[in-house]
């Protein structure tokens, strides 16, 4: 007697594969609204403050969300001294970005601070001696030319644009880091360092630099630390069901997104420098992940 075979299931790689696109530049979108929010906090409060606020509110739910669902000890680390100083890294990054946004747009900021992924390639050959090709080095040199144009050295370019710059400089080395701490805690113990340090450490620079905020400014900074846990709830989703190789392109819309919010709310206006550079950023971005 002739067996009847079960019906084929469908292949659903495609539907993953959409999917994950659609949360990884959801969170670009949303990651770029909350650095809009640190604009119009700086503007009224110490740059302290508002990063405060961003890492408090954010630390609330993650550490909720670990206490729920990670395994008990998740806050043992195997290194701490990597674990730290990646959190530090950060700190410093954040700090840098927010008090730029006193001084520059949106969307250029953003732009300069995307040539941390293209830097980690020079600094994984540096520091870690990983293999990278002559193509890959150009690349490197193509996405620094990219900054150059956004930041405009000697044709009126604003002094402050250096401030990004070096807060790419510092998250380059924070992606590193995160290569190596892969290496010894799982995701859970490094999530909870990447949050908590930062809370800590803006907590005891807060009496120093407190500024009373009114109701409206503590919701917010609450809203600030919400979008940041979101955004990144957001691309751990994305990457848990589609392949990183597929989505790490995707991430550079949140330069479209910043230069979008730049424009519309902030009024700035979008140079052919900032298009061009930013172009130019993407392209060797998409070319070392193509080569990596």
């Amino acid at each position: 007697m002739t067996q009847l075979k079960p019906p084929a299931s469908p292949d659903t790689r495609p539907v993953r594969l959409l999917l994950g696109i659609a949360l990884t530049i959801g969170s670009t979108f949303v990651l770029a609204s909350m650095d809009a929010l640190s604009k119009l906090l700086t503007g009224d409060l110490p740059v302290v403050q508002v990063v405060w606020g961003r890492y408090f509110f954010h630390t609330l739910i993650v550490m909720t969300v670990l206490a729920l669902r990670a395994q008990p000890g998740f806050w043992k680390s195997r290194r701490l001294d990597l674990q730290l100083v990646r959190a530090l890294l950060l700190c410093a990054t954040t700090f840098l970005l927010y008090a730029s946004l006193i001084h520059v747009p949106l969307g250029n900021a953003t732009a300069v601070l995307f040539f941390a992924p293209v830097l980690v390639t020079l600094l994984a050959y540096l520091v870690l001696g990983e293999s990278v090709g002559p193509r890959q080095l150009v690349a490197v040199v193509v996405g620094f030319l990219g900054v150059l144009l956004i930041i405009r050295p000697g044709f009126g370019a604003e002094p402050a644009m250096l401030i990004p710059l070096g807060a790419a400089i510092l998250l380059a080395f924070f992606y590193l880091l995160t290569r190596l701490v892969g290496r010894y805690d799982s995701a859970s113990t490094t999530l909870f360092y990447t949050t908590s340090v930062g809370a800590v450490l803006f907590s005891l620079a807060l009496p120093f630099v407190w500024e009373m905020p009114s109701w409206p400014q503590i919701g917010l900074m609450a809203i600030m630390g919400s979008l940041g846990a979101l955004g990144h709830f957001l691309l751990v989703r994305a990457f848990a069901i589609a392949p990183a190789s597929s989505l790490s392109p995707f991430l550079y819309s949140q330069i479209v997104a910043a230069a979008t919010i730049s424009v519309v709310v902030f009024g700035d206006p979008l140079q052919w420098t900032m298009i061009a550079g930013a172009g130019l950023l993407v392209a060797s971005g998409i070319y070392v992940w193509l080569k990596t």
